[in-house]
């Protein structure tokens, strides 16, 4: 059953998307997407500006990255947890349920990648930002079945977030898990010690204070 959160997010998205497309019928909108180009933004594009924008349909490889004051946020912004007990569970079809410690996470290769989040309507945020591949949490332990989609859960103040992906943008790591942000350890109002960074998503699946992530 989708949630509220779902039919807002998908809405969001309908919308934009029937603007860029105006002038096709509804029926050929999948058929439309396809053959949209990304759009190339110049390195002085003002990220402001993007806020209305689908971040699938941009080409940031020029943009400039924001300063992390500059950033805005959403959702929770205080749920503080202590990196020295803090857990990232590994679960699923798996044959063993495993933990990674923050210092063992730390101590994984590790992958940096400029991507926009954008809060339909709100705010656009342009970063570097750094973490792990979730592939490589997965080459710890021996998968049981061939994936393809995983969820990811994080802390709330009320119900804890989770999110699915599809497997193949965790192999290409358009979805990966940030401990860091433009060189700086992530702060605790964006999600420390780890959150999702999703190329392509909106910000809403950004999911931030994650815990535990289930293959399936």
């Amino acid at each position: 059953m989708l949630t509220r959160r779902d039919v807002i997010k998908n809405l969001a998205r309908l919308f934009l998307l029937s603007v860029a497309t105006t002038g096709f019928w509804f029926s050929k909108i999948p058929t439309a997407i396809a053959e949209i180009k990304k759009r190339i933004l110049s390195k002085d594009t003002d990220p402001k500006s993007l806020r209305n924008e689908d971040p699938q349909r941009l080409d940031t490889r020029n943009l400039k990255i924001m300063p992390l004051e500059a950033f805005e946020t959403m959702g929770d912004k205080d749920i503080f947890i202590n990196p020295e007990v803090w857990r990232l569970q590994l679960t699923g079809a798996i044959v063993k349920p495993i933990q990674f410690t923050y210092k063992e996470i730390l101590d994984l290769p590790s992958i940096e990648r400029e991507v926009l989040l954008i809060c339909p309507g709100v705010f656009a945020n342009h970063g570097s930002w750094k973490g792990i591949s979730i592939q490589e949490l997965m080459k710890k332990t021996d998968v049981t079945i061939k994936p393809s989609k995983i969820f990811i859960y994080g802390r709330s103040h009320g119900d804890d977030r989770k999110e699915q992906f599809k497997i193949d943008e965790i192999k290409m790591d358009k979805v990966f898990l940030a401990y860091a942000v433009n060189g700086q350890k992530l702060p605790l109002k964006h999600g420390s010690p780890l959150r999702v960074v999703a190329e392509d998503h909106f910000g809403s699946e950004w999911v931030k204070y994650v815990y535990k992530i289930e293959i399936n």
